[in-house]
């Protein structure tokens, strides 16, 4: 019985194989299991159909890329990423994954060299926006320690926190002028590297912009090291780095989580 079982259930998964390929590729001869269904004029109209779900939600999760490159462009990209990546299940709010690595080996994109880096922060949004709720670490919780047992405390980052130091590159400064063109520089962008954190202490995704110290601190923290030693990263990035404010404007963004440990 369980051999039948077995028959059964690798027939039904070849069929939805065939029949996805089918649906996904109108360029593909379609499995002889399939062939029935994919030349009925029906089934074009539904490759078309989930197709264009596909791509809106691609630009939905990617909305500064595709205001970047214009929805012609974007599209036209989005088509074929689908066909490589098809969704592994029916809820599409945090579809395309792997959508800035394709952009970044994508020929058509090999001259807009920041592209997959505002593709990342966008997806870094969707990972924020759906990640579990959980709240902030207070200032008021480091108010009262002093600096040997702050500095041999831990700071665990936020479970919706975020973040990203690209080298060379204005990545947040395009990212945010265009998933936020309210907050676009009136200037000429400046070409170096910048960080950028994502988070959701609350119930909106927020940002905040980082130098790379900011991100050497945060790094440290995600390795579960001492506040100390994630300081003492903070100034190998940067010996300049202001640590008190630094941290302030962590605690302020809601970037750590609950209670530190000690």
């Amino acid at each position: 019985m369980q051999a039948v079982s077995g028959r059964v259930d690798t027939a039904l998964t070849q069929f939805q194989n065939d029949f996805a390929r089918a649906l996904l590729d109108p360029f593909a001869s379609p499995a002889a299991s399939i062939a029935p269904l994919a030349h009925q004029p029906g089934f074009a109209v539904y490759r078309n159909t989930v197709m264009k779900a596909c791509i809106d939600a691609l630009q939905a999760n990617y909305p500064a890329v595709a205001r970047l490159v214009g929805e012609e462009w974007f599209r036209a990209a989005a088509a074929i990423f689908v066909r490589k990546h098809p969704p592994a299940h029916a809820a599409l709010v945090d579809y395309g994954a792997a959508f800035a690595a394709f952009l970044a080996a994508f020929p058509p994109a090999a001259e807009l060299s920041y592209l997959a880096g505002v593709a990342a922060l966008d997806r870094f949004w969707s990972e924020c926006h759906t990640a579990r709720d959980e709240p902030p670490l207070a200032a008021a919780a480091l108010a009262d320690l002093d600096a040997d047992t702050l500095g041999a405390t831990v700071l665990r980052p936020h479970a919706a926190a975020r973040w990203q130091w690209f080298a060379d590159q204005p990545i947040a400064t395009l990212w945010q002028a265009n998933r936020a063109p309210q907050l676009a520089p009136t200037e000429a962008i400046e070409w170096h590297g910048e960080g950028m954190l994502l988070v959701r202490p609350g119930s909106a995704v927020t940002w905040l912009q980082l130098d790379h110290s900011g991100i050497a601190f945060l790094d440290a923290c995600s390795k579960g090291q001492l506040a100390g030693e994630a300081a003492q990263a903070a100034l190998h990035a940067d010996a300049s780095a202001d640590l008190a404010k630094l941290l302030s404007r962590l605690l302020e963004a809601g970037a750590f989580a609950g209670t530190p440990d000690s």
